[in-house]
């Protein structure tokens, strides 16, 4: 506990300043690392315990990652990922492999140290591309196809590290990997289809959070030791595990429930990373280290370039993915760490690559920076047009952004929601849905609706859901609480996006909108304001003025119906002078004294105060009455008249009055 205080009150100053200097938290993890380490200040020395909460963070990661990792995305970006990460990895490892040839390594050294600098870091690149808002150019999904073989790759390499060491129980034949990856192939495959999906179903449909994630956990933590238990990797079976979920429905919920844990452990990891770099050795081949460094950026730069120039990507493409991919990766140190136990690489070598890795992720901003630069000059020289234009024409074609721009993300599919996604279908406007009701996803997923399981509280949840490029949000869920959480996430994931959200109760309205909101539709006020709105114009107030107040009700917050004492006022403020008159419809009799006379002649204007409106004579409405008009036997009238004068006006009209 003493070590975990520590750690994390260490991490806090150092990540903040970090994150102030726009540097990636992993990198101020590191240094935190360094610094409460037994090479820094000694403030940690028992590394054996925090090296076991690292070790739960590599399978987490991997966990998240197999989960993140679509079937679908990859064959959109087939090209992308198989083409140009496979040219990647090859060119880089290749060349840094025969460097290492040359220096003297063992050909096993060579490879292995070869295919760690060839990775790059996923969560510094993706993270920096995503506040930049360039996930979805061209060089951000290149440089997101390359990092998804690299990821696939890493739990390859993790598989092949073994046999490279050669270490025991590693001489398995050929036949027997072969068949071993087959019986993974054939498990994944079935539980993917069948077994998770039925088990997630079950599980979603109890509604209880605590339930789903304990299922999340054990069915990640089965496949693990299944793995384990035929002689291979952990992480493998974890990254396997990941697959499996990803394939159904369930999948964003699932990571958004392990996101908070993965991020806790890996921080660990990253700390425990940097409690490993010995500051004498940096000290002692300081030059080596910083020239090896340069010639790493350089390299990687300058393979990654190539890899997309030949995949036929234009030169501004080229050179923004050749800077962006050119640091070492996170994966790079979880294999180091096991090549060194392993004994594929000394401690020096291992030592001296922590250092590497560590100043290259520090530079990556800086890096990508120069890469604009680059491009920008680049430009201005007189290069072929076949680099600057790329090879490959169909790439724009070949471009989908899954997630739309500009669309509606609704809440809840219920009656509220069903009537919103209606109303967009109506108007062409492009939307989301997310809903937490396992048999509503799967009956709309049958149905094509674009509907998602999830809380929407959570940030991977709306990330998945597209609220960075969404216009607007309506929450239509019930749960007060829930709601509110929804209006949060939502507000602070997107400071721009419109929020519109439905309450039962009064209470809420004005939580809603400290939450975030932009409107609060409340069930109550919108009933009330449909009954007033019908009594008015029964009461012939004009509709202008009618629609006037209910646009000032809404506008205010409903607070004039919160407040009996300014509604008072303000209906007073009406025309409702008709409230004490009655419309009333009387049939004129044949033997009735105004039968037979003129609107003039029976004067009854100035003599009851009521007007005759209009004439219904043998179904044909006679309006513009004039003083002259005469009234016949068997006219219906329509008449506006105080309450306490109808009654005389209908003895006028009636038979036998005299």
């Amino acid at each position: 506990m003493t070590d975990l205080l520590i750690i994390f009150g260490l991490s806090i100053p150092v990540v903040f300043t970090f994150s102030k200097l726009k540097i990636a938290p992993i990198v101020g993890f590191l240094l935190a690392g360094i610094l409460s380490g037994p090479f820094g200040l000694g403030l940690v020395n028992d590394i054996d315990n925090i090296e076991m909460l690292a070790e739960i963070g590599v399978v987490l990661l991997l966990f998240t990652i197999g989960m993140e990792f679509s079937l679908r995305e990859l064959l959109q970006l087939r090209r992308i990922v198989i083409f140009g990460g496979g040219l990647q990895l090859s060119i880089t490892a290749i060349a840094v492999a025969f460097i290492f040839l040359l220096l003297g390594s063992s050909r096993e050294t060579a490879i292995f140290l070869g295919l760690l600098v060839a990775l790059s870091s996923t969560a510094i690149v993706l993270k920096i591309l995503q506040e930049k808002g360039e996930i979805y150019s061209l060089h951000g999904r290149t440089s997101l196809g390359i990092l998804i073989f690299q990821d696939v790759a890493a739990v390859v390499i993790i598989l092949l590290i073994p046999l490279l060491a050669g270490t025991e129980g590693t001489e398995k034949s050929f036949l027997e990997l072969i068949l071993q990856g087959l019986g993974l192939i054939l498990f994944t495959i079935f539980s993917a289809r069948y077994a998770v999906p039925f088990i997630m179903y079950q599980v979603a449909k109890t509604r209880n959070s605590e339930l789903f994630l304990l299922s999340v956990v054990a069915i990640g933590l089965s496949v693990a030791w299944l793995t384990s238990m035929v002689g291979l990797s952990l992480a493998l079976g974890a990254f396997l595990a990941g697959l499996i979920i990803s394939e159904s429905e369930y999948s964003v919920q699932a990571l958004g429930n392990l996101i908070p844990f993965r991020d806790m452990f890996m921080s660990i990891f990253f700390v425990s990373i940097g409690m490993l770099l010995d500051l004498d050795i940096l000290r002692e081949h300081l030059s080596f280290i910083l020239a090896a460094t340069l010639a790493v950026l350089i390299l990687k730069a300058a393979a990654n370039s190539l890899s997309t120039f030949l995949i036929g990507f234009p030169m501004h493409t080229m050179i923004l993915v050749g800077f962006s991919l050119s640091q070492v990766g996170e994966f790079s140190l979880i294999l180091a760490k096991t090549g060194f136990t392993s004994g594929l690489i000394s401690s020096e070598i291992y030592q001296e690559f922590l250092d590497i890795a560590v100043i290259s992720m520090v530079l990556t901003p800086f890096i990508m920076g120069m890469g604009y630069r680059t491009t920008s000059f680049a430009e201005s020289l007189p290069i072929p047009s076949i680099i600057k234009s790329g090879w490959y024409r169909h790439f724009k074609e070949h471009e989908s952004q899954e997630i739309p721009e500009n669309h509606v993300i609704v809440v809840g599919f219920g009656v509220n929601g069903r009537n919103v996604v209606t109303a967009a279908k109506s108007a062409s406007i492009p939307y989301r849905i997310v809903d937490i009701n396992p048999e509503t996803i799967r009956k709309e997923k049958q149905n094509g609706e674009h509907i998602l399981y999830g809380d929407a509280a959570q940030k991977a949840v709306l990330e998945h859901a597209g609220i960075l490029t969404a216009k607007s949000v309506v929450v239509t869920a019930g749960d007060p609480a829930s709601a509110r959480r929804i209006i949060e996430a939502a507000r602070r994931l997107n400071p721009e996006v419109h929020i519109i959200a439905r309450t039962h109760f009064l209470s809420e309205l004005d939580k809603f909108y400290a939450a975030g909101a932009d409107e609060v539709i409340s069930d109550e006020f919108e009933s009330s304001i449909e009954l007033f709105t019908r009594v008015l114009h029964r009461y012939l107030v004009p509709g202008s003025e009618i629609d006037s107040l209910g646009s000032t009700l809404r506008a205010n917050h409903y607070r004039m119906l919160r407040s009996p004492d300014i509604l008072r006022k303000k209906f007073c403020d009406l025309a409702l002078d008709f409230a004490d008159v009655e419309i009333r419809s009387i049939r004129v009799g044949k033997l009735s004294m105004g039968a037979g006379k003129t609107i003039g002649e029976l004067n009854i204007r100035k003599k009851y105060g009521v007007s005759i409106l209009a004439i219904s004579r043998h179904h044909k409405l006679i309006s513009g009455l004039q003083a002259e008009t005469e009234i016949l036997a068997d006219d219906i009238l329509l008449v506006i008249s105080p309450p306490e004068k109808l009654d005389e006006v209908k003895r006028l009209f009636e038979d036998g009055v005299k």
